[in-house]
């Protein structure tokens, strides 16, 4: 097993036994063990419990974009200063006056990415999990935590006509224009509300000024490239990925605007 591997094999296996006991549970008050909507709710079920688990961490990233907005008269005050010297050494100047104050005020412009990257290793973890299912399906093996009896029902399981474990490079079975039709729905779903979101953060914690400013140009550059790199992604996440990485979207979206609302009005 490579590094990569060895990371990832404890996510694996949280991954997998989260996935199995939603799906016990649901199949005991009555779901069919092999649908693909009791696998699906299983699925829903690991981001609720991941996002639930990350809620301090969402309400230290709004702690650090409301000191971000506190911030932005010293960064309109810094940007009036380096205000039309273009040489090297007073962007360069400019920058690490800027981190500076970033760290005076205890925040930083990358506090955003911080709930994304610590959902990645479930990601790749349930990105894992499927890929092994598709793998081992039939040949009387589990994956992870989850039983080979499990492995085979989710294998078999589809909705709308599409299999879980199918993607758009990679049809598993089940009707194919279904596939191409969910798949395409989730990652323009999932796409629009990571760019809604990121839209967002930066509409709600920073001005015209510091949008323009050398450090936050490259922030806009990673926060507006993450939707696309992921939707291109998304034609080979199987089914049941999309399901994940949509509904913690939609989650993460669904939370910006609680905070929006509740704390800065409309």
């Amino acid at each position: 097993m490579d590094f990569f591997g060895t990371v990832m094999a404890p996510f694996r296996w949280l991954v997998s036994a989260m996935m199995a006991a939603f799906h016990d549970g649901l199949n005991s008050i009555g779901m069919p063990a092999a649908s693909g909507w009791t696998w699906t709710l299983s699925i829903i079920g690991i981001v609720l419990v991941v996002r639930a688990a990350l809620i301090p961490v969402f309400l230290k990233q709004v702690n650090a974009q409301q000191r971000m907005r506190l911030l932005q008269p010293d960064l309109k005050k810094l940007q009036e200063k380096y205000k039309g010297k273009t040489d090297p050494l007073s962007r360069q100047a400019m920058v690490q006056e800027q981190m500076a104050l970033y760290k005076a005020h205890g925040t930083n412009p990358f506090s955003a990415c911080l709930p994304m990257l610590i959902q990645m290793p479930f990601f790749f973890a349930l990105f894992q999990v499927l890929s092994g299912i598709s793998t081992t399906a039939g040949q009387s093996q589990g994956v992870g935590a989850m039983s080979a009896e499990q492995v085979m029902q989710f294998d078999q399981s589809t909705i709308f006509g599409a299999p879980l474990s199918a993607s758009l490079l990679h049809g598993v079975g089940g009707n194919q224009l279904s596939v191409w039709v969910l798949s395409i729905v989730m990652i323009l779903a999932m796409t629009a509300a990571q760019f809604i979101t990121q839209k967002q953060i930066m509409a709600r914690t920073l001005s015209d000024e510091a949008l323009a400013s050398p450090v936050m140009a490259q922030q806009k550059v990673i926060l507006y490239s993450l939707p696309v790199v992921f939707g291109v992604g998304g034609i080979v996440f199987p089914i049941g990925v999309l399901i994940y990485w949509t509904t913690t979207n939609l989650w993460t979206m669904g939370q910006q605007f609680a905070i929006r609302w509740d704390r800065m009005g409309p």
